[in-house]
Formats: C-alpha cells, sequence, structure tokens
C-alpha cells in the first residue's frame, strides 16, 4: 500500500480561502485529486487558512503551523503548491536557516517537503503592489476583493457596484473612490450575504485595512531582498507556472462578449494590467535560456517585460524554478475562475480577460502539475 503524500494548497494576496464555502481552490483541489491518484499517489490535498495580507514571514509560519495540525509524523512527504504570493510563502517556509515567527518545528517539517510548485507567483514583485499600498489604492483592492467573493459565492456581481468599481479604477479620479461612495458600494455587495456571512466578510476587509505588510513587500524593490536571501532547499523540486494574459485590445475586447458586466470586468482587467505593466527599468527580470525557450513554445514569442496576467509581470513568475507549464491565462483563470460555456458550469469569470482560457486549458495546466509533484513522490 503507497504511503500518504499531504499536498498543501496555499492562497495568495488576500487569501478569502478563509471564508469556508467561497472556493479559492475549489476547482484546483478537485483536478489535482484526480491527476495524483491517476498517477498512484494516495495524496491528502489540504487547504491552508492563511493571514490575508499579513508579510510573508507571518504567512509562512501559518503555513508551518497548518502542516504541524494535519500532517504531524516524521515520514509522510509533503508538497506545496502556492498561487501568487502563496508560492513565495512556500518558497520561505522551507529556505535553509528560515527563523519564522512560530513555535512549530520548522526544520522538521521543511525537511519533509519534495516539492514546491508556484503558480503566478511574483518571485521578482509586482508594480501593482506599490499602487495597491497607496489610500485610494486600499480602499479599491477592498472593492474589488469583496466583489471577488461575491461572485464566487453567487455566481455574479450586481452591475451598478461592477460599473463604479470600473469608474474607479479606469478614471483617476478621486471622488468615485471617495468615502460615501465605497460604503454605498459595500453596503450593496454585502446585502446579498447571510448575516453571519457579512460578519466573517467585514472581518477580512478589517484585516486588510490593518495589516498592509504584504503589500510593501511584494513591490519590485523590495522583492530584490527576497530574492537575495532567501535560498533553495537540497532536495527540493522546485517548479513554476507561469501565466500571460491577452494584452488588452479590441480583439480581446470582442472576445469578452457583449455582456454589460462582463464588459465591465474586461475594463477592469484593463486598468489592472496596465498597472502590472509598468516595470521600472532597473527591476526588470532577464530569463534563463532554458525558461526563454519553454516560454517561445507556449507562447510563440518571448514575454516582453510588459507582458503580465493582470496582476503580475510574467518575467517575474519566471525567474524561479523548472517552467512546469506556460498558460496563456489571467491571475484567476488558473485557479479554475474562468469563463465556461458549458451548460451549468460551476466556472464563473471575474477578471475578464479575453485570453480564451478553458476547461481542456485549466485540465492541461493541473495534469502536469500532478505529474511534477509525482515524480517528486517517487
Amino acid at each position: 500500500m503507497p504511503r500518504p503524500h499531504h499536498v498543501f494548497l496555499i492562497p495568495g494576496f488576500f487569501g478569502f480561502a478563509n471564508l469556508g464555502q467561497i472556493t479559492y481552490f475549489g476547482h484546483v483541489r478537485r483536478a489535482l485529486v484526480e491527476q495524483l491518484a491517476a498517477r498512484d499517489v494516495d495524496a491528502h490535498v489540504h487547504v491552508v487558512r492563511t493571514h490575508p495580507t499579513a508579510s510573508l514571514s507571518q504567512r509562512a509560519a501559518r503555513l508551518v503551523e497548518t502542516i504541524a495540525a494535519t500532517a504531524p509524523g516524521r515520514d509522510a512527504p509533503i508538497h506545496l503548491i502556492g498561487h501568487s504570493t502563496g508560492g513565495l510563502d512556500a518558497r520561505l517556509a522551507v529556505s535553509p536557516g528560515v527563523v519564522l515567527p512560530t513555535r512549530a518545528g520548522v526544520e522538521r517539517f521543511a525537511a519533509r517537503v519534495r516539492s514546491v510548485v508556484t503558480v503566478a507567483t511574483p518571485h521578482r514583485g509586482t508594480p501593482i503592489a506599490a499602487y495597491f499600498a497607496t489610500l485610494r489604492g486600499q480602499r479599491l483592492l477592498q472593492l474589488l476583493s469583496l466583489g471577488t467573493m461575491h461572485l464566487l459565492h453567487f455566481g455574479r456581481v450586481p452591475l451598478t457596484p461592477l460599473l463604479r468599481v470600473t469608474g474607479a479604477l479606469v478614471r483617476a479620479d478621486e471622488a468615485v473612490a471617495s468615502s460615501g461612495v465605497v460604503d454605498a458600494l459595500f453596503a450593496r455587495l454585502l446585502e446579498d450575504f447571510s448575516v453571519g456571512r457579512r460578519r466573517a466578510v467585514r472581518s477580512l476587509l478589517r484585516e486588510v485595512v490593518l495589516d498592509q505588510s504584504l503589500l510593501l513587500q511584494l513591490t519590485p524593490e523590495a522583492m530584490e531582498v527576497f530574492a537575495a536571501a532567501v535560498g533553495d532547499r537540497p532536495g527540493v523540486r522546485g517548479g513554476s507556472v507561469v501565466t500571460q494574459a491577452a494584452m488588452p485590445s479590441l480583439r480581446s475586447r470582442i472576445a469578452t462578449g457583449l455582456d454589460a458586466g462582463a464588459q465591465a470586468s474586461y475594463a477592469i482587467y484593463g486598468a489592472l494590467h496596465r498597472l502590472a505593466a509598468t516595470v521600472p527599468r532597473r527591476n526588470r527580470v532577464a530569463l534563463s535560456s532554458a525558461s526563454a525557450r519553454v516560454l517561445r513554445r507556449a507562447f510563440g514569442s518571448e514575454p516582453g517585460v510588459s507582458a503580465n496576467d493582470g496582476i503580475v509581470p510574467t518575467r517575474s513568475q519566471a525567474s524561479w524554478g523548472r517552467l512546469v507549464h506556460a498558460a496563456r491565462a489571467d491571475h484567476l483563470d488558473v485557479l479554475g475562475h474562468f469563463r465556461s460555456a458549458e451548460p451549468g458550469s460551476p466556472h464563473v469569470d471575474w477578471l475578464a480577460s479575453g485570453s480564451g482560457f478553458d476547461r481542456p486549458r485549466f485540465d492541461a495546466l493541473w495534469r502536469d502539475v500532478a505529474r511534477f509533484v509525482a515524480g517528486a513522490s517517487r
């Protein structure tokens, strides 16, 4: 009988996996369980409930504490898969000699880790972090996050709040992001939730306001320090999934369809894409020859410095580990949050990018991840 392997899924920035029914990793978890079982890996898949915007060291500490609580013992191998910032949490947790703010035995659990896979992770930072660290950016981030939670819970976002968020992002208009407007939009989005769920959502949003440590750490300048200080653990197989979404254009706008909500979401994507594309010259990432070959094969040409998935520059994602998979997708597509034409499909799209990501591409991505994890399980 094969020994069990523990796979930990680590959410990214603003990890609303904390909210139970709102399934950040729901599609991914099902895909991984199926694909690993097909490869004779007895995988126990866990979702980490992390601090939403706390510092990387606090988030990595929470990861180790989750491992200690759910995969105790000395022998069962561990695999870490982190989306976005979750990939940085995983790298930090297994870095040799790391000191984290926890009483859990970091080294004892890190020694059991066999693989780390990062998905759309800002290994060299993202310019969008600096924008969301501003007062106006923080308020808009809360609205975007609340809208995301609403969509994943109900399968829709009311059109009027969506249009107002779009206006706030697309126009440099402080009035749109004023306290009264923001409060009104919050109230509209929250009113559909149950009383208990509203309390949980407000608590999560409060954490975002009180702790902005992570945003400051994700700027390209700050991530230079992370890249220089965090080492790879010998014996741990490291891989990355890299994403590149469609450039905002008339063609991708048309591909989004005529629905007003989808068009408003596309406008938000366009604004975020432009913010993520503003990589300072001093922070531009050079690709290894091996990574460049994989990306050329996947995308038809080597991604330029402005290429991104709506949140994270593509080159930033490709600057660590072996490239496991490269997908033409936006930042949330890879989690299974993409537009689907299948009748009754559970897939709902929040960040409408017109990238054409679909179920076959989702399955191919997580099949490659399962193959990589299984290879480290032997």
